[in-house]
């Protein structure tokens, strides 16, 4: 599909206009990069001599990220602890522009905090000499124990409020005890009953019904899991995986991330539409299907239909696999992205 470009430059114009509440597991995704040189006389293992650090907005926090990176007014809701990653993560957030107001901290479990240690070597790509990157080893410090009763009533009456004043929502469930289904029949009743558009960011370790939501977008692996279904990466088995989906949960769109094969949407009443990736360099795929809802949903509140914002989605994770880390990009990368794909002026 081509865009033209007073098409897209519409679609891309309304991303200020538009506010989304981003419901989900919150994280501090903290990288450590550095040279491997020796290995420790302690244990066969490698030595990483850190050269530099840096610390994101991880899991639901990141899609809010891109959000406000894409130029939305964003919101997120959620659970943190009174900790350390937790104070960081807040200042991250707040830095960029979130609005952080439905973010409860409590003493009674900790931030979701992921460390991942890369081994950095310098390569020559396309004869450009840029770095490259080798995951060493991820640190993970999380609790996936449900909400306490008073963190729950809490949540629960500040999405009652917050769904209202929102264009979209979306439910990002990473399993780490936030989502529930009574949370996820919540969000989809207040939504429905103001008009908004609901999308899903499901994972499979919690079968919800998710009935009722506007789009369903599970990956490759994680489509086959909710349909009952062995993997494959045969297309027409991918359709089924699809099929089974929208029939179990009545959802008007299914969009599945296929990682190097692009994108396929699945619409009530429409044929399946097949993107082909449209990144050139693939350094770091962390976050990408963040980016990918964020950008779908976003082009869905500025009146794209779901084929084009497939195609927005699909171009949004092409700029960021491109990138080092929890990446995000914004309008002017993506417009760029467009015109280097697709040709346009």
């Amino acid at each position: 599909m081509h865009f033209s470009s007073a098409r897209l430059a519409a679609i891309l114009g309304a991303f200020s206009r538009s506010r989304i509440l981003v419901i989900g597991d919150l994280m501090l995704d903290e990288f450590l990069w550095g040279k491997v040189t020796r290995i420790s006389p302690e244990a066969p293992v490698p030595v990483v001599d850190v050269q530099r650090r840096a610390a994101y907005p991880g899991g639901a926090a990141n899609v809010a990220r891109n959000l406000a990176s894409l130029g939305a007014h964003s919101g997120l809701a959620g659970v943190i602890g009174l900790d350390e990653p937790g104070r960081n993560l807040l200042g991250l957030l707040e830095d960029e522009g979130i609005a952080t107001g439905s973010i409860r901290a409590t003493p009674l479990r900790p931030t979701t905090h992921k460390t991942r240690v890369c081994a950095i070597t310098r390569q020559l790509h396309d004869h450009l000499d840029i770095e490259d990157q080798q995951q060493i080893v991820r640190v993970d410090d999380e609790s996936r124990a449900p909400l306490d009763p008073e963190s729950r009533r809490w949540l629960f009456e500040r999405l009652r409020a917050d769904i209202a004043a929102h264009d979209a929502v979306i439910i990002e469930d990473y399993a780490k005890g936030l989502i529930d289904q009574e949370l996820v029949t919540l969000v989809i009743r207040e939504a429905n009953a103001h008009g908004k558009i609901v999308a899903i960011d499901p994972n499979p370790n919690n079968p919800f019904d998710w009935s009722g939501g506007t789009v369903l977008k599970p990956n490759r692996r994680e489509a086959f899991l909710a349909a009952e279904l062995p993997y494959s990466q045969e297309q027409d088995t991918v359709l089924q995986a699809g099929a089974i989906l929208q029939k179990k949960h009545a959802i008007r769109q299914l969009l599945i991330t296929l990682g190097e094969a692009g994108m396929l949407l699945l619409e009530q009443g429409q044929q399946p539409y097949h993107t082909p990736t449209r990144a050139r360099d693939v350094f770091d795929v962390s976050g990408a299907g963040d980016t990918a809802i964020a950008a779908y949903t976003l082009a869905l509140t500025a009146g794209a239909t779901g084929i084009e914002a497939a195609e927005i989605a699909n171009h949004a994770a092409g700029v960021v696999v491109g990138k080092l880390g929890t990446a995000t990009l914004n309008i002017d990368e993506l417009r760029d992205f467009f015109a280097r794909t697709e040709g346009q002026a």
